[in-house]
């Protein structure tokens, strides 16, 4: 099948350059070191630039996957100022594209398999999980982005996600 920007004749979207916004690339590689300790079957993450209308319209940037798939939220250049905030924006952005391209909640806290996000904590952004005052114990930190592999606990198995159908 035709990527869909092929089938409504817009351009492709242009691959970020390294070193273009240097922060971000510090940041995804950070998220890249946790995708490969939580998903060895997927390829490091990238970033795009979508085709944007006009000179007048800022050009906007998206995590995708190693196909160039994405989905959701778009970085906005002025959002690669400040470290703390490109870390959540990049975390948040690659979350939304990895949940909606490959159907799963990503990363899983290993203790109780349910997703985490990133949260500022004293200056630091660990991976934090939210409680479950039914079934789950309360909400904790788990490790700093890009340091899953540090906790030496075994990442949960790979739950099955659902078939996407194809139109060949």
């Amino acid at each position: 099948m035709a990527p869909l920007h092929a089938l409504f004749n817009r351009p492709e979207p242009r691959r970020v350059l390294l070193g273009e916004f240097p922060l971000w690339d510090e940041t995804l590689a950070l998220l890249d070191r946790d995708l490969a300790v939580t998903l060895p079957e997927q390829e490091p993450l990238r970033l795009l630039a979508p085709p944007h209308d006009g000179a007048d319209d800022p050009e906007h940037v998206c995590v995708a996957l190693a196909t160039g798939e994405w989905h959701g939220n778009v970085l906005s250049p002025e959002s690669a100022a400040a470290p703390a905030h490109a870390v959540a924006n990049i975390a948040d952005a690659a979350q939304e594209t990895l949940a909606e391209c490959l159907r799963q909640a990503w990363p899983l806290c290993a203790e109780h398999d349910l997703g985490m996000h990133p949260r500022d904590a004293e200056g630091q952004l660990p991976w934090w999980r939210a409680g479950d005052r039914q079934r789950r114990g309360p909400a904790h930190l788990r490790a700093a982005v890009g340091a899953l592999d540090t906790l030496g606990i075994p990442v949960p198995p790979r739950r099955p996600h659902r078939t996407r159908r194809r139109a060949d």
